[in-house]
């Protein structure tokens, strides 16, 4: 099975442990970006699993290149040039002061792309699936207009295609993002939001629910899912849901709807030692499983496992395997040591 994910991936740097911004002398230095850590998960999962993107031709590019291909992610498509690979840093939360990111990624490379960097009859040939996330289309007009044209021919070749809606408040306007994603949203078979994507991009709110304050309704997100899939003939919606009792502690769960019946998993609380990635852990665990034909609840299960076991990760990569992911899926969360 041939999966393509389309996006930017970004130096990360953190400082060591807990360290504010203010405090450190150093940082630490990975990589991530949501389609990138999709194709991660994957390729652990051992799916064929491709990234695309544009990087810049030096050694920063270079060494990205060899962290994906550590991780068994195909790099053939990758298109090369550019000024330079975005950075964004991250000083991780805890307890009541949560983490922040900021962002330098202006001129990036894949923000400067054109449509002639990307052969997508070359890049689909033989693929089952195409993911990417809200967050390409708003790195640019024509970066959008290449997520279009990409989507249209996954469609022409009967390729499944995943929408992650992401939306970044620091990348675009929620007037811009609904715009766009309009336009796109057809020719996705199955997109997956959070608690707010779906009010920011497309002004779907679920009631009764107060995402400050940790409270989600089920039913509520019944209701987002319906919109969505009356509004753009969805195969499948499925929905992260996020309590946050504090930076360091959550309660993790997920919603997957087929337009007929709704499939909840078990609520997970979890300690938080990385959330990054998190929603990209979820995403790689549904594509993995419809892939290998799960019915529905396994399906929401696996995914939900598998962001469940990200949280306790480091970085943006969820480093775990289909056998970690399957018995946390079937109740073995007690954490003792494994002989």
């Amino acid at each position: 099975m041939k999966v393509i994910t389309f996006g930017e991936i970004m130096l990360r740097l953190q400082p060591p442990g807990y360290q504010r911004f203010m405090q450190t002398q150093s940082f630490e230095a990975t990589f991530g970006g949501g389609e990138a850590n999709v194709a991660v998960s994957l390729a652990n999962y051992g799916i064929d699993a491709h990234f695309v993107t544009k990087m810049p031709k030096n050694p920063i590019g270079d060494k990205c290149i060899a962290e994906l291909r550590k991780y068994n992610v195909k790099t053939d498509y990758i298109s090369r040039g550019g000024e330079r690979l975005g950075i964004y840093f991250v000083e991780k939360g805890a307890s009541q002061r949560p983490s922040q990111v900021v962002y330098d990624r202006a001129h990036s490379s894949i923000s400067t792309a054109q449509p002639a960097d990307f052969d997508w009859d070359e890049i689909f040939d033989g693929a089952d699936w195409f993911h990417f996330t809200g967050i390409t289309p708003a790195l640019g007009d024509l970066v959008a207009e290449i997520t279009l044209t990409a989507c249209q021919k996954a469609k022409e070749k009967g390729v499944k295609v995943s929408c992650d809606l992401n939306y970044r408040k620091k990348l675009w306007t929620t007037q811009k993002a609904n715009s766009v994603m309009s336009k796109i949203m057809p020719f996705v078979n199955v997109v997956i939001a959070n608690e707010e994507d779906a009010e920011k991009v497309f002004e779907i709110k679920a009631s009764n629910s107060n995402i400050s304050g940790g409270h989600l309704s089920d039913e509520g997100y019944h209701e987002v899912c319906k919109q969505l899939k009356d509004r753009f003939g969805f195969e499948k919606v499925a929905i992260t849901l996020r309590e946050s009792i504090s930076a360091s502690t959550n309660n993790w769960s997920g919603l997957l709807y087929d337009g007929d019946k709704f499939y909840k998993s078990a609520k997970y609380e979890i300690t938080i030692v990385d959330r990054v990635g998190g929603g990209d852990s979820f995403g790689g665990g549904l594509i993995y499983s419809m892939l290998n034909g799960y019915d529905m609840q396994d399906t929401i299960e696996f995914a939900v496992a598998a962001s469940c076991l990200k949280h306790s990760i480091e970085g943006d990569f969820n480093l775990v395997s289909v056998d970690e992911v399957k018995n946390l899926a079937k109740g073995d969360g007690s954490g003792r040591v494994q002989r």
